[in-house]
């Protein structure tokens, strides 16, 4: 593939165009505001991404470009419209973590008419722009697109694992934001570390459940795009969703959280998304559940607490 775009200049967008580009491979950087992309271009900066200068290779507009390859970075929100506006009918890459609120979709089952791919796993964008040795999962069920697109992305500090479970790859990527959130409130509350190992645990198993029943493969769940990811976002002190549940577990209300932030924390809009995910498909997710009556406002955290450890016993 000749040339590459990256849609989206958030961190992850611009992490991935910086990782590419410094492998000397042709891409393009697109930034929604042309006065953004004007900035970026000129201090080859970018202030999510504070210490890593952008290459000079590294071209960046305003304007849609025309590309071979597009991966998109964009807000899971706007995924949606971003799809519907790109131009030809090159392959897509789905960076973005979560579900459609409206159609509660997962990112491939948003795409009907191009090739597409899922990009996802254990990584922060800054640790990835700086060159630091990381692995992700790219997915699709099209063996000889797969196999291209690795070559493609393939980089000396990124290692790339295939697979053709894509709605698994996808779930994994969307549902740990939610299990994130929920770690950092069992942290923020002074619940100790027994409570979040049990949490991670359990989250993988209601993510593997859910995952089985949109077709997917539970293992998949079990490997980088679910259990690495899900380890990295529930501990990382640079997870927004962790952090953003170690707030409310430390008493702040989630709309002065949110006041107080430029980027988006996808798991707040995941979570009553991929809790009528699941109740669509008679499938029981607690954690989920829990996560998205306190995101509403519907409980408290004690009582939550009370409810999750009075729940009936069975076996694991």
């Amino acid at each position: 593939m000749n040339s590459i775009a990256v849609i989206g200049a958030g961190a992850w967008g611009t992490a991935l165009a910086v990782l590419l580009a410094g492998a000397g491979k042709p891409v393009t950087l697109w930034a929604r505001d042309p006065g953004r992309a004007a900035t970026l271009a000129t201090s080859r900066t970018n202030p999510y991404l504070p210490g890593i200068t952008l290459p000079a290779n590294l071209a960046i507009t305003g304007d849609l470009p025309h590309a071979d390859l597009f991966l998109l970075t964009v807000p899971m929100q706007a995924l949606s419209a971003t799809i519907a506006r790109l131009p030809g009918a090159a392959p897509l890459i789905l960076c973005c973590k979560g579900l459609d609120a409206g159609s509660l979709k997962l990112p491939p089952e948003l795409v009907t008419e191009r090739p597409a791919a899922v990009l996802t796993g254990p990584n922060f964008a800054g640790e990835i722009a700086a060159g630091l040795p990381a692995a992700a999962v790219l997915a699709t069920p099209d063996a000889d697109l797969r196999a291209t697109l690795m070559h493609t992305l393939k980089t000396d500090t990124l290692r790339l694992y295939g697979s053709a479970d894509i709605i698994g790859a996808a779930l994994g990527g969307a549902a740990k934001n939610v299990i994130a959130i929920a770690a950092g409130i069992v942290i923020g509350a002074g619940l100790g570390e027994n409570a979040r190992a049990a949490l991670i645990t359990r989250g993988i198993a209601e993510i593997a459940r859910l995952a089985a029943a949109l077709g997917g493969r539970p293992e998949t769940i079990s490997g980088l795009s679910g259990l690495g990811d899900l380890l990295l976002t529930c501990t990382g002190q640079s997870s927004r969703n962790f952090s953003l549940g170690l707030a409310l577990g430390q008493g702040a209300t989630l709309g002065h959280i949110l006041a107080a932030r430029a980027s988006v924390t996808e798991g707040v809009t995941t979570a009553p998304a991929l809790l009528a995910r699941a109740h669509a498909a008679r499938v029981d997710m607690p954690i989920t559940a829990a996560v998205a009556k306190l995101l509403g406002g519907a409980t408290t955290i004690p009582e939550t607490v009370s409810v999750m450890m009075g729940r009936a016993l069975k076996d694991e």
